[in-house]
């Protein structure tokens, strides 16, 4: 902690796929079926506002489950900074393949596109301070590992990946575990390979919480002045997270208390999709 995700698993971007085509397609296309089948055409994919590119790996698989034969021109790459009126990327194939795909391949690419602009924006806040921007799990249902793909390739770092790969022991976890010490001890006991994270929300739990030794303290609704006597409170050099509803207006001040990290949950909760078209050519 922090990870950066590579490209998921080809048979993860396969299932998002598939799953996408069968919501829209369903039994066939009716539309497309009007065209010829022998019709073939070119189109390229247009930006209509300037962002940072991704997406390319479900590109090529929404291709290649729709037609094999469908050829793809790049002209951008994942994480390339894009303007408005730009051409990403070209297709050529037979038009009725081409009018199929359009709505579920614009909408992986908007969707993660957007996520990788958002991603890239707070970084850029926070650029020279040395905090390190984190995303979290609220995800698209079925599509986190795409988001957390798109989050890195925006040049921001990921958190967990869900509730296997690491420890976040937050306020109802530390109510029934019997208190901050005893829940830290209880996962150090069961886990002791796992990175361990907990949930503080004032300057005393924080201290209860470093006598335990935990890897990481997340700050949780701490004020700027909080933060900053967190940071100075903080003896034992472990890594503290900010967290809770942060603005990118507000990432650069919160950087400026010397916290190690931000998560911010609106990378992938409020992404916008960036506007993008398909026309044929």
């Amino acid at each position: 902690m922090p990870q950066r995700v590579t490209p998921p698993p080809e048979a993860v971007v396969r299932r998002n796929v598939r799953e996408a085509l069968a919501e829209d397609v369903g039994d066939g296309d009716v539309t497309a079926a009007l065209i010829p089948a022998d019709q073939y055409t070119r189109a390229e994919v247009i930006s209509r506002s300037a962002g940072v590119f991704c997406g390319a790996p479900w590109v090529r698989e929404v291709c290649a489950q729709t037609d094999a034969d469908i050829g793809i021109g790049w002209r951008v790459t994942d994480g390339a900074e894009i303007g408005p009126d730009a051409t990403l990327f070209t297709l050529g194939g037979r038009a009725r393949s081409l009018l199929t795909l359009e709505r579920t391949l614009l909408n992986f690419v908007q969707l993660l596109s957007g996520t990788a602009t958002a991603a890239r924006a707070c970084v850029q806040a926070v650029a020279g301070t040395g905090t390190r921007i984190l995303d979290t799990r609220k995800t698209v249902p079925g599509l986190r590992a795409a988001q957390k793909y798109a989050v890195a390739v925006g040049g921001a770092d990921n958190h967990r990946m869900g509730l296997f790969d690491a420890f976040l022991i937050k306020e109802n976890h530390i109510l029934a575990a019997g208190g901050i010490r005893a829940a830290i001890l209880a996962a150090r006991a069961a886990h002791p390979e796992l990175t361990l994270e907990v949930e503080v929300e004032d300057l005393a739990e924080l201290e209860e919480a470093l006598a335990a030794g935990p890897d990481v303290v997340m700050l949780d609704n701490f004020s700027l002045e909080e933060m900053a006597a967190a940071v100075r409170a903080n003896a034992t050099g472990t890594r503290l997270e900010a967290s809770g509803g942060i603005a990118v207006d507000d990432l650069a001040a919160v950087a400026r208390t010397g916290v190690d990290y931000i998560s911010v949950g609106a990378i992938t909760k409020h992404v916008t999709p960036l506007d993008l078209s398909m026309r044929f050519a």
